[in-house]
């Protein structure tokens, strides 16, 4: 803005001196080679661009810590679920943002003992899961539910993709078991889910439908019993 000033100022400099045509032509050509009037205009528009693009990557930054939580103990300790789910579904977006619409029904949920980021990675599993059984050329809703009770908390992810056959239903936490195509999938996540869980002392069950969807739910104590290898 100060700079803005600063060239009005000089226009009008210019426009005030008819007695020096030649010094005053030399600087309107100037000006026309360089389009300062264009210059003017967009860079208060570039300005504004790149601050909006800094605050959006703040907020990736943002969501990235509280998805890895790099800046907390690895110790079990009282987390936010619905903070966790939100920055995994940030993370998720971009499977799902062109195909998919992201329902979120939360319940009142309190502060669980947990592994924040282990969880996140369940959750993170989960939806690219749901994103990718949504056929690409259709569309199709994700949501999200939450609840709980005295002693635990449940969240379902839920999807309208392709569902999964019931043969396969009871092999879907084996290791290395996909039936994605060859280099879209590893065959471990869920595995690794299913692990997280255990360790939490949880449950995840899954239900599903061919061509209807399919949806996961987990069940998570509210306060963790340690065990030896805690």
């Amino acid at each position: 803005k100060d700079m803005l000033k600063i060239i009005e100022a000089y226009e009008a400099m210019i426009a005030a001196m008819p007695e020096k045509p030649a010094e005053c032509a030399a600087l309107q050509a100037l000006t026309a080679e360089l389009d300062l009037p264009f210059l003017c205009s967009d860079a208060p528009q570039l300005i504004a661009e790149s601050l909006d693009g800094v605050t959006r990557v703040r907020g990736i930054v943002k969501d990235l810590k509280n998805f890895a939580r790099v800046d907390a103990s690895p110790e079990w300790g009282p987390a936010n679920l619905h903070e966790c789910l939100d920055s995994t579904l940030n993370i998720a977006h971009h499977e799902s943002k062109y195909k998919t619409t992201v329902v979120k029904d939360y319940g009142t949920l309190p502060d669980v003992e947990c592994l924040p980021s282990q969880l996140n990675q369940v959750f993170l599993n989960l939806l690219v899961n749901a994103a990718q059984a949504i056929p690409e050329n259709g569309q199709g809703t994700i949501t999200v539910r939450t609840s709980a009770d005295d002693e635990n908390v449940r969240v379902e992810i839920s999807d309208t993709g392709c569902g999964i056959a019931p043969e396969n239903i009871k092999k879907i936490f084996d290791p290395f078991f996909t039936t994605k195509p060859i280099g879209t999938g590893t065959g471990l996540g869920l595995s690794l889910s299913y692990g997280i869980i255990k360790r939490h002392h949880g449950r995840i069950e899954v239900g599903s439908e061919v061509g209807r969807g399919t949806t996961f739910r987990i069940t998570l104590p509210i306060r963790h019993v340690a065990a030896p290898d805690d």
